[in-house]
């Protein structure tokens, strides 16, 4: 069978304090009618990412509250995680080929996986292109099917687009985390919007005092008492660590104490990252001021949140981006961001009054000397850009959305 992933229980009631009555309440009276529904989500892999840290909290408080939840894990090879690397960045737009033989490893690895396939479920949730062409192989199984995209494919590249598009339209229903980023031509009978969350009880997003986290940071090298700018993401040209390294320079002509930390994690399905991660360390060069550090480091969850906690800004210079879960987890620790304006990031970063959209280098050195020379602005900020998420980005609304989704599924 596909690998399971082992969870610990949460409790829906842990998040009263914090979500409030009205949303528990109204998330207690969406699950009540699906008690026992079999639920499963299938995705690519157990850590590293966004899809696996939202997936951490989000079926163990769908069981919580009454589905029978699990979470399961596609089998690769490098040559296949080589091959959905490029069909990620090629539905985002990327001018890649995507050759015949691209093509028969993916399909190749979905059959490998159908072949895995074990169990009976009402509802089947397939995250990302990856593991996309089970819903064909298998056939409809009596459930209801949902594929969701966590990247933007409103422009993409159409070598890629043309071949996965048929697999797409086989599922009852796609999420996307915004309309805009849902390909023209997709028909689907149910196209839903439902941007990613984070959970704040989790280690990455728990309360820390400021002299824990700074005893951690200082840890990798770098002196708490100087400024300290962050950003938080996989190694990927789409991130564009080279670009944060370059508006670091501009800034640091300015401000000569600033430091620059560009903290990463490596996943089972980006192989792509490690290469990435070597450029930008050698963009860095012998700046002992930068610090590139990813999870192999001893960078956990615990370890991103004090580096979020210390960090005077916290910088997702993205250019291409699906959601930005870092930019979200900076804010509901009351960090304003400076984020690029592409894909969920404007969700999120309401332009000069959380932090600032920006869109070159030039512009994202701007930004920074400003909110590093104006620290009243930049707390202002970052305590407007908590309660942002609060209202907006927490893993209850994320639950809540699911929820009114399998209901449209299962009335059809």
């Amino acid at each position: 069978m596909l690998t399971e992933v082992p969870l610990y229980p949460k409790t829906l009631a842990d998040y009263r304090a914090i979500a409030g009555d009205a949303v528990l309440d109204e998330i207690l009276e969406l699950a009540a009618p699906l008690k026992g529904q079999r639920v499963l989500h299938i995705n690519a892999t157990a850590f590293g990412g966004g899809v696996a840290e939202i997936l951490q909290t989000l079926v163990p408080l769908m069981r919580d509250v009454g589905l029978e939840a699990r979470w399961q894990v596609i089998e690769g090879t490098d040559d296949f995680f080589n091959v959905t690397k490029a069909m990620h960045n090629g539905l985002q737009g990327m001018g890649l080929p995507f050759s015949k033989a691209m093509q028969d490893t993916w399909l190749h690895q979905n059959e490998v996986n159908a072949d895995k396939f074990e169990g009976e479920y009402d509802l089947i949730v397939v995250h990302d292109p990856q593991p996309a062409a089970l819903r064909a192989l298998l056939g409809d199984r009596n459930a209801r099917w949902v594929w969701r995209c966590h990247i933007d494919t409103s422009t993409p590249n159409p070598a890629f687009w043309d071949y996965l598009r048929p697999y797409v339209e086989q599922y009852d229903a796609a999420i996307f985390t915004l309309r805009q980023f849902v390909a023209g031509d997709l028909r689907v009978p149910l196209v839903a919007e439902i941007p990613p969350s984070i959970d704040p009880l989790s280690p990455k997003n728990r309360p820390m005092s400021l002299t824990e986290a700074a005893a951690t940071v200082r840890r990798f090298g770098l002196d708490t008492d100087r400024a300290l700018l962050v950003q938080v993401s996989r190694f990927d040209p789409w991130k564009d660590p080279l670009g944060v390294i370059d508006a670091y320079r501009i800034v640091k002509q300015d401000i000569p104490g600033v430091q620059l930390a560009l903290v990463g994690s490596m996943a089972t399905d980006d192989p792509e990252g490690w290469d990435y991660y070597d450029r930008t360390v050698r963009h860095a060069g012998e700046d002992y001021d930068i610090r590139v550090l990813h999870n192999f480091h001893g960078v956990g969850a615990e370890e991103v949140n004090a580096f979020q906690w210390v960090a005077d800004l916290v910088i997702q210079k993205s250019t291409r981006e699906g959601f930005g879960l870092v930019v979200t987890e900076a804010l509901w620790k009351g960090k304003a961001v400076i984020g690029g304006n592409v894909g969920g990031i404007p969700l999120q970063i309401i332009d000069g009054e959380t932090g600032f959209l920006v869109e070159s280098v030039a512009e994202c050195a701007e930004k920074t000397l400003y909110c590093l020379h104006n620290p009243e602005d930049t707390e202002r900020m970052g305590q407007e850009g908590k309660e942002h998420v609060r209202r907006h980005f927490l893993t209850t609304r994320h639950l809540r959305d699911y929820l009114t989704l399998f209901h449209q599924l299962l009335n059809q």
